[in-house]
């Protein structure tokens, strides 16, 4: 099924190598390349991993018109796919989404898998420069003390609400360590995790003139 992938990894790059949110080809390219170094070491199925991947945000609402217009489309990309793996990858796509975190944990080996390699590349040194990037995509600011973090959100209170770069550390990537499904996964992120609070406590320390 390489020829699966290479016509996959075609499209995807070149629907997605302008894209301004962070949510871009390089994005791709790394969850893909993170799925398959996580699914060789928890022993998940590789090719399920790296299609999931791939396709893993044409049905998400930051890309796609809606979610069933991205869902359709991934179905007419997968149409070489036995009933079994494409019902999968739809699986995998719809339920490994943050979304202000009221998700049910996701159930399949490689869902796991395909969610952890994605919540990595929120999360380190690229997490960092990832949320700013989006969060100027979106018109947020860097900080306003005066904007608390919100605790609980909806889908779409996490989606549409004011909200600043600074405080999505809070929201949402701080928790994502405690998150993850596998212990390659967890291993990666308490690294990552490390470097955000390391990040946030010198920013808080230069916002107020400390450093």
């Amino acid at each position: 099924m390489d020829h699966v992938i290479d016509e996959l990894r075609t499209y995807v790059k070149q629907k997605l190598e302008k894209e301004g949110s962070g949510h871009d080809w390089y994005h791709i390219d790394r969850v893909v390349k993170q799925a398959r170094s996580i699914a060789k070491e928890e022993g998940a199925n590789l090719f399920i991993c790296e299609v999931a991947a791939l396709v893993h945000d044409l049905a998400d609402d930051k890309i796609a018109s809606s979610e069933q217009a991205g869902l359709e489309e991934v179905e007419q990309l997968l149409f070489p796919l036995n009933k079994v793996d494409l019902e999968h990858v739809l699986e995998i796509i719809t339920t490994i989404s943050f979304k202000g975190g009221n998700r049910p944990p996701v159930r399949s080996l490689e869902a796991k898998v395909v969610q952890d390699a994605d919540r990595l590349d929120a999360i380190g040194a690229i997490g960092v420069a990832r949320t700013f990037v989006y969060a100027g995509s979106k018109g947020d600011l860097i900080y306003d003390p005066s904007i608390q973090p919100r605790e609980h959100m909806s889908a779409s209170s996490y989606r549409n609400e004011k909200s600043t770069a600074i405080n999505h550390f809070y929201e949402k990537l701080l928790n994502l360590k405690g998150l993850m499904n596998t212990n390659t996964g967890l291993r990666i992120a308490e690294e990552r995790h490390e470097f955000m609070t390391s990040f946030l406590s010198q920013f808080h320390e230069e916002w107020e003139g400390l450093k």
